[in-house]
Formats: structure tokens, C-alpha cells, sequence
């Protein structure tokens, strides 16, 4: 368990102009943000970690696991990031989390079939649901840790109770796990807090 966060937060901001997130940043990520072709994704990159400095402190360390996932080595906190063309995503909490966030505009329905089962399918009647489906399956696939999960196999929603903000998933045969969902500023989020 960490030393700084007693209770887990979702933060869900547009990205920042580069100046003020580089004031966060350290020299080797202004470097690496330097080395994307695209304005936009520099600023996704510099903006989540200007959050969790702005949140936990300027002095933080972020490295990346195994797996390509952000940590934070020294054991502050547990963090989890996600970003969509005009959000930006970060979960931070004193437990292993996950988040992901799409736009509620983009048309899933195209991928549906590789990742939404028929099971899921009958599970919520609302127009944002296959969206939904592919928010919750990124996000316990993030908490899974792991690589080679298929989205159709290994990670299944088994029920979802929108109103209430609650999607209840497992990865494989894992116990269930419960995901907030809502709708935010255009945004599809889910996470594992």
C-alpha cells in the first residue's frame, strides 16, 4: 500500500498546451515528446504525467512494467492512464487500477464482432453499449497485466447496470470485477478502482 493516496481518483481533463505540461515533464520526456510526429500526441503524453505530478507531487518517478504499462516504482500510488482525441485519462488509487476512454461519437460497430459476444450484446439496450463493451474489455485487459488476452475469450462482461454506473467483467476464470462506467464530457470511461 502507498503513502500518498488514501482513496482512489478518476481525473478526466483535455490535454494541456505543451508549455504548461512541460513544466511538469522531465528533460528525457520532453525529449521523447519530441520524437512523436503529431502535436496531439506529445500532449497526451506530457498531460497524464503532468497530472499525476500535479497530483502526487513534481518530485514522482513514472517507468514502465513488462508490459509497457505506467508505474510508479517507488510504491506511491497505483496509476492507470487512457486517452481519446480530446480527454485524458488517469486513475490513481492506494490499489491496482485500469481506466480506458473513448469518444461516445465513434462508431464501434464496424469491430463489434471481434471483440462484443452475442451474450453481451443482450445485456444493455443503450446506443452507447458496444462502446462501452470496448472500454470495459481495455480496461480489464490493462488490469489483467498480461498480454495474448483475446477480447471475445478471455475478457467477458457479465452484466451491466448503466443507470447505476456499473459493468461487472472477469478475465477468464478470475473472479468477477467491478467497473465504473459513465458517460463524461462526450467521453465513454470505465475503471477499475
Amino acid at each position: 500500500m502507498n503513502t500518498l493516496l488514501r482513496t482512489p481518483r478518476l481525473l478526466i481533463e483535455p490535454p494541456m498546451t505543451i508549455a504548461a505540461a512541460n513544466a511538469w515533464a522531465t528533460l528525457e520526456e520532453r525529449q521523447r515528446a519530441e520524437t512523436f510526429g503529431s502535436e496531439r500526441r506529445r500532449r497526451e503524453f506530457l498531460t497524464w504525467r503532468a497530472i499525476i505530478r500535479r497530483e502526487l507531487g513534481h518530485d514522482i518517478r513514472i517507468a514502465y512494467n513488462e508490459v509497457g504499462a505506467p508505474v510508479l516504482p517507488d510504491g506511491e500510488a497505483f496509476i492507470a492512464v487512457a486517452h481519446c482525441a480530446d480527454r485524458v485519462a488517469v486513475c490513481l488509487s492506494p490499489n491496482r487500477c485500469a481506466v480506458d476512454i473513448e469518444c461516445a461519437d465513434r462508431d464501434f460497430t464496424r469491430a463489434a464482432s471481434r471483440f462484443l459476444t452475442p451474450s453481451e450484446t443482450v445485456l444493455a439496450d443503450d446506443p452507447h453499449w458496444p462502446g462501452f463493451v470496448w472500454c470495459a474489455k481495455e480496461t480489464l485487459y490493462k488490469y489483467a497485466g498480461r498480454r495474448n488476452l483475446d477480447f471475445r475469450e478471455n475478457l467477458r462482461i457479465v452484466s451491466a447496470d448503466l443507470a447505476a454506473g456499473r459493468i461487472i467483467g472477469r478475465i477468464g476464470d478470475e473472479p468477477p470485477l467491478e467497473l465504473a462506467a459513465r458517460c463524461i464530457d462526450g467521453c465513454l470511461v470505465t475503471a477499475i478502482l
